[in-house]
């Protein structure tokens, strides 16, 4: 049997709080790094090349996730695979899954980098932007889908690394790349003025440097996820449970960012000064959604390798812990934020209007954001113990569904900012409230008392 390797965690014995921390954390602080650096992206080109630039860089994220989250949802199955059979000790299993992955990783990035570079323009027209920035949104993503290769091996690799409870090596990586990302936004924006180019050159050259870092990373580790590049192939059997459980939390993510794509798609309606406040206010939701993400990713990760490892009774314990501590998380920081959103908001842009419509979507996003912390914990749990067709179908229900109708319902007879906003909390309740449901039925499933290994 192999031993732990230094940056390697067993999650299957030993007390369970400490350890969630320990992983989370790491996790946490990687996830609010990246935002940083894509927030320093807003704020360069907001400050230095106007409201216009700011509505151009940040309107395309709702479109960006739409057309990257299937491939995205992959390296969750990844996470998830790796994790069972770390658990099951079943190291050679680990190996062939490292090497698919990596595989896929190279397969999906040229994918979703050509697709999204041509059909960028279409989809931006179809979502109406503006006249004033349209060409300025096309022009970042293009560039931006230019670097998806190394955005999905940077993905890839770090799930794999994840899954056998490394989450300091990757938080490494992202701290180096993300550190040349704000210098090389600083000096095209500012000293060569490439204004939305600039920053989207800086995000993609910042992304090849931690895709190699992390591929760095595999092929010297010396634990059961080795890279060695002639092995990289394929696997079918591999590549089986990653696409089982990838491919629906991919489903999922894009289906889901169909909802946000029409919701992005009502505020451009309402012209670029809402549309730079609502970027500004949801770069900084994004501080709280990564870290309550990061506990759902922790909830996932150990609830893999308890229920490869047969620890049952770990795994229940593992929710309730979870969930207890994404709440806390989600009210605190989401709390902080709406109590200072007017002098956040300015870091972005200092035009009045823009940070008035800013704090018109924080102070509903911020007081309930913890609602999605719960569904995305519940989300995790059931991810961890193999299913992902179930918590699809049921956040296509409670929250596409839910969206679209509202827009189509209530928005259109009562037209404003703060009704088409509170359909957020409203829906990541109802959908909470179903994936409890769905873990209810679930559960009944799972052995009431912890199974030794088969030997071997």
């Amino acid at each position: 049997m192999k031993q732990t390797q230094p940056y390697e965690m067993h999650m299957d014995s030993g007390p369970l709080l400490g350890k969630i921390i320990r992983f989370s954390m790491p996790l946490m602080l990687t996830g609010i790094l990246q935002l940083l650096y894509n927030a320093a992206d807003i704020i360069v080109v907001g400050q230095y090349s106007g409201k216009e630039a700011l509505a151009a860089v940040g309107s395309t994220g709702a479109l960006i996730n739409l057309l990257i989250n299937v491939f995205m949802g992959l390296s969750i199955g990844t996470s998830v695979t790796v994790a069972r059979q770390q658990g099951a000790r079943d190291y050679e299993s680990v190996r062939k899954t490292v090497h698919t992955s990596i595989a896929l990783a190279i397969l999906c990035g040229v994918s979703v980098g050509i697709f999204g570079f041509f059909a960028a323009k279409p989809i931006l027209v179809w979502m109406a932007s503006p006249a004033d920035v349209i060409d300025a949104s096309t022009l970042y993503i293009r560039i931006y889908f230019l670097g998806m290769p190394a955005n999905m091996l940077y993905t890839f690799g770090s799930a794999i690394l994840r899954a056998v409870g490394d989450t300091k090596r990757p938080l490494y990586f992202l701290t180096v790349s993300g550190l040349l990302n704000i210098v090389l936004n600083l000096l095209f924006v500012i000293v060569f003025h490439m204004s939305v180019a600039g920053v989207a050159l800086a995000t993609i050259i910042s992304q090849c440097l931690s895709a190699v870092l992390v591929m760095r990373c595999l092929m010297h580790s010396t634990g059961s996820v080795r890279f060695t590049p002639r092995e990289m192939r394929l696997d079918r059997e591999s590549l089986k449970p990653i696409l089982r459980i990838g491919l629906p939390a991919g489903l999922q993510g894009s289906l889901f960012s169909i909802s946000n794509v029409l919701i992005q798609s009502t505020v451009n309606s309402f012209g670029s000064v809402v549309m730079a406040g609502c970027a500004a206010s949801g770069s900084l939701e994004g501080f709280v959604y990564t870290s309550m993400n990061s506990i759902s990713q922790t909830c996932l990760i150990f609830v893999g390798q308890n229920a490869g490892a047969r620890q049952y009774q770990r795994v229940r314990r593992i929710l309730w812990i979870c969930l207890a501590t994404v709440t806390v998380v989600g009210i605190t920081i989401g709390g902080l934020f709406t109590f200072f959103a007017a002098p956040l908001i300015g870091i972005y842009n200092t035009d009045p209007e823009v940070v008035r419509q800013g704090m018109i979507r924080l102070n509903i996003i911020g007081t309930t954001y913890f609602l999605c912390g719960v569904m995305e914990v519940l989300v995790g749990q059931l991810r961890g113990l193999g299913y992902s067709l179930l918590p699809m179908i049921t956040t296509l229900t409670g929250v596409c569904g839910l969206r679209i109708i509202w827009i189509y319902t209530i928005f259109a007879q009562y037209q404003s900012l703060n009704v088409l906003l509170w359909s957020y909390p409203i829906s990541w309740l109802i959908t909470a409230l179903f994936h409890a449901v769905t873990y209810a039925v679930v559960q009944r499933k799972i052995p009431r008392v912890n199974e030794p290994l088969p030997p071997g």
